[in-house]
């Protein structure tokens, strides 16, 4: 792995812990990790491969992501406080996000260090035809969890700020969507 590897895999893992303190939900919140992911795919993803069983592949590593990402974007608390949105990631919606974004670097470290043959003769077996099947799958599987978590808290965000705010001497209502654990 290059250090351009390492330091955007670590980006992309630290991403979520800055949202493990409650912040504001904001527009920065949204392109920091679309950035990065841009960016990763612009570095890495050149061509998507269709022949043989690449497209299952890339298909199968793109639905683990959107589960990754939806189900991160339910577990992570979404909050309304005066006139702006908060959230913060609850202790899954992190798990969930690092086994996404740590598999594909835990890949890449152990092909690069004595797994190679390994996914070489996977391939061969399982009719995956290059390593840059590999690649897309892995790249369009962070870029999907990175989109539908991102979608699924903007959902939900939209919820929260469509809620009726408490008029003067009734009880406040539950503005928060809190799924977290």
């Amino acid at each position: 792995m290059t250090t351009t590897d390492w330091l955007t895999d670590v980006a992309l893992v630290l991403v979520v812990f800055r949202q493990l303190r409650e912040g504001r939900l904001d527009l920065r919140s949204y392109l920091i990790p679309l950035g990065i992911v841009a960016f990763v795919a612009s570095q890495y993803l050149h061509t998507i491969p269709t022949a043989g069983n690449d497209l299952v592949l890339i298909g199968a590593l793109v639905g683990v992501g959107a589960a990754l990402g939806v189900a991160g974007g339910v577990h992570t608390r979404i909050r309304g406080a005066g006139g702006h949105l908060f959230i913060k990631a609850g202790a899954v919606s992190a798990i969930l996000w690092v086994l996404g974004m740590g598999a594909r670097m835990a890949f890449q470290v152990w092909v690069d260090h004595g797994g190679a043959d390994d996914v070489g003769r996977f391939s061969v077996t399982h009719d995956i035809t290059t390593s840059q099947a590999w690649v897309a799958a892995f790249v369009l599987m962070a870029l999907t969890e990175v989109v539908t978590r991102l979608a699924t808290i903007f959902v939900r965000s939209r919820r929260v700020t469509r809620e009726p705010q408490p008029s003067m001497g009734t009880r406040p209502a539950a503005t928060a969507l809190d799924h977290t654990v």
